[in-house]
């Protein structure tokens, strides 16, 4: 086998039979089946051979690998759902394996919300084509046509005739690999019986009893953990070490090769205490920015810019407004602060090593580590436990590097446990943004300029939404301007530009005199749109009123992963103090077909509860290559005492295929909060987090 870091897994039908044992293998061509959506065929990586896999084994048991990994969302349970619902057997006889890269088929990372909406038609696909292998076979044991034949909880029977034959009795000691001649159809809405429903999760016994096992939990004969010299700041450069010290600590091996300085023994503590004793003296430039001026910073780094929407001509909007109104907004630096550190676990025995890892990518770590090392991917294996939390966070692994060549060194079994301080240090951050606005409206209430420039944060969740004749949205990206490393972090960019849209929508509104949820219907057309932001006023039982109305009710609405949301949320500021707390918090959130309602709507929950930071506390200090926020004692997330009391609504739509629920209802946080902050105030807040600071900073003007 020969993978690479981004590239599909190239595995022979012989290879690929190895892997799966006694059974039937199904395979699932990509380039030959209708059922493939067209975010499947964006995404890259999927093999052409096929893009799913089922095992059916003897005793019946369906065993589904996924190149998916689960990190909370429920996934194990919703994709076993799928496979249940078109092979058409029980949801406790299926098995799940996720996240191995010796037995799953290949899959570039989980994250963008593209389980359900990608990985999902795939799976579908193969389970409805193992199905009509499964009775093809069975037509020929029973004597009977397919067209007489009907399967119940993987049991096919003759209808109205005598004879019965289990899944598991059809691949009882055969290797089939067979394809089919024709397409199978997949169940249709109203034919479900397991998906669209709510199960009781997979991993609920583990996670509850405190069972389950993540990268942390693991241990291996004579494994050793790692304790790894760090720098003072992100930029600087180590002058000289001394480790004799902690080489003088029994049972402690210390490695120092080519800028990799750790500690190494059986007990942590011991390893800990080590590493203390080592005296490095390290070069650190004097800090040219810091979190106040990095605004400053990337407008002077910003290119001209990409142009991704463009309608009509932006001077003839500007003629045909009223009013040009101009806002400029911030967004600031945010961590994933997951539960989990990254943790990773590697064993390498002669050309091989094997790890243990806590990620988002485990092909992507794969191939990361395989380059390291200097070996072919096949001698690499990736498993992944079950990781606590990732957010985007755990895209990149630098643990798992760090792991495996400790390991590869050593040929011992090697731990490395970021601590919440090397948690901090090293997460690829949430980037900070600028995004500038210029729009108008006419005198009946409409839309008729957009100028839209986004900086730093990507085109995600820039799309206009609204019916503008004259628009244009402009993306500035610049390499080399944050002092460490950005990436992924739950809905990347999308919080931000949803800020500035629904923001600046806002403002028009008030600007116009006329209610913003008004405002808002009476510039789309979209259905969908229009369809979650009447269902979030009814459950808000939104009354029309222009801000600043005093109330502390504000709304907004967005698009991600295919999914459209809207939000209504009530607030609370205290106006001597500027503090802020969100009482009420309304969602509708439509996805298409829902798989699982109760998985769905703890997404929702999750993404407000996580939103409330982004919006209200979240914000990374810094000066220069230097984190100063490095644990919970400074950097807060919300607590119980901070949540609203939460509504959700799921609105039906039959007629789309599932779309994704990860992500969506966290983009309208910020925006909805300062909207309401507005309304209760007249405090319009252009910075993210809304600290009580700027509150009373816009009330005064």
């Amino acid at each position: 086998m020969n993978r690479n870091d981004l590239g599909p897994m190239a595995v022979d039908r012989r290879d690929f039979l190895k892997f799966t044992g006694g059974g039937i293998a199904v395979f699932v061509a990509l380039k030959d089946s209708t059922l493939i959506t067209e975010a499947m065929e964006q995404q890259r990586g999927y093999p052409e051979d096929f893009n799913a896999y089922l095992r059916v084994a003897e005793d019946g048991r369906v065993t589904v690998l996924s190149g998916k990994i689960e990190m909370g969302q429920g996934v194990e349970t919703s994709m076993a759902q799928m496979v249940a619902e078109d092979l058409r057997v029980s949801l406790d006889s299926i098995d799940m394996i996720m996240g191995d890269t010796d037995r799953c088929v290949w899959d570039a990372g989980t994250w963008g919300s593209l389980t359900t909406r990608v990985f999902g038609p795939a799976l579908r696909a193969a389970a409805a084509k193992a199905r009509e292998v499964l009775l093809e076979l069975a037509s020929e044991r029973l004597g009977a046509p397919i067209a007489q034949l009907q399967v119940e909880n993987g049991v096919v029977t003759v209808k109205g005739g005598q004879g019965r034959v289990s899944y598991g009795e059809l691949a009882k000691g055969q290797k089939i690999e067979k394809t089919l001649d024709h397409e199978a159809v997949l169940r249709s809405v109203k034919e479900f019986t397991v998906m669209g429903t709510s199960p009781k999760r997979f991993d609920r016994i583990e996670k509850v009893t405190g069972q389950a096992h993540y990268a942390g939990d693991i241990r291996l004969p004579g494994m050793l953990h790692a304790r790894l010299l760090r720098p003072p700041a992100h930029d600087a450069t180590l002058k000289s070490v001394d480790t004799s010290a902690a080489e003088a600590v029994p049972g402690v091996t210390v490695v120092n090769q080519d800028g990799l300085v750790a500690v190494l023994h059986e007990d942590r503590e011991v390893a800990d205490r080590a590493l203390g004793l080592i005296k490095a003296d390290f070069d650190v430039p004097q800090p040219t920015v810091d979190d106040k001026t990095i605004w400053d910073r990337m407008l002077a780094a910003a290119p001209t810019g990409r142009t991704t929407h463009e309608a009509g001509n932006l001077s003839t909007g500007e003629g045909a407004c009223k009013k040009v109104i101009e806002s400029t907004y911030y967004d600031g630096y945010v961590a994933h602060a997951p539960m989990e550190p990254h943790t990773a676990l590697a064993s390498a025995q002669d050309d091989r090593i094997t790890a243990w890892i806590s990620t988002q990518s485990p092909f992507g770590d794969q191939g990361r580590i395989a380059r390291a090392l200097g070996l072919d991917p096949s001698k690499v294996r990736i498993i992944t436990p079950y990781v606590g939390g990732g957010f985007g966070g755990k895209s990149s692994s630098g643990q798992a590097m760090e792991a495996a060549r400790l390991s590869w060194i050593l040929k011992k079994p090697v731990q490395v446990m970021w601590t919440r301080e090397e948690e901090f240090f090293y997460d690829t951050f949430h980037s900070a943004a600028v995004v500038k606005v210029r729009s108008g409206v006419d005198g009946n209430g409409k839309v008729q300029l957009w100028d839209y420039n986004v900086y730093m944060a990507g085109t995600r969740g820039s799309e206009v939404l609204y019916d503008v004749p004259n628009a244009a949205v402009v993306s500035h990206s610049a390499r080399d301007v944050h002092p460490f490393a950005t990436g992924p972090w739950r809905a990347p960019g999308a919080n931000t530009n949803t800020f500035a849209r629904e923001c600046q929508i806002d403002i028009m509104a008030a600007d116009a005199g006329i209610d913003p949820m008004e405002f808002r219907l009476n510039n789309a057309t979209d259905p969908r749109l229009r369809s979650v932001l009447e269902a979030v006023a009814k459950m808000a039982d939104w009354k029309p009123g222009a801000a600043p109305s005093g109330r502390g009710l504000g709304v907004a609405c967005g698009l991600d992963a295919g999914t459209y949301v809207a939000h209504v949320a009530e607030v609370t500021v205290d106006k001597s103090t500027g503090a802020v707390h969100v009482d009420r918090m309304w969602c509708a959130q439509e996805m298409g077909i829902v798989v699982n309602p109760v998985g769905a709507i703890m997404q929702m929950e999750g993404c407000i509860t996580q939103g409330l930071g982004y919006a209200l506390m979240e914000h990374i200090r810094f000066r220069g290559g230097d984190i100063l926020d490095r644990n919970f004692n400074t950097y807060q997330i919300p607590r119980f005492s901070d949540l609203p009391e939460i509504e959700t609504e799921l609105v039906p739509n039959d007629d789309l295929t599932p779309q994704g629920g990860g992500e969506p209802a966290i983009v309208c946080i910020g925006a909805v909060i300062a909207n309401a902050i507005y309304d209760a105030c007249g405090s319009r807040v252009y910075t993210m987090p809304f600290t009580p600071e700027s509150v009373l900073a816009g009330m005064k003007t």
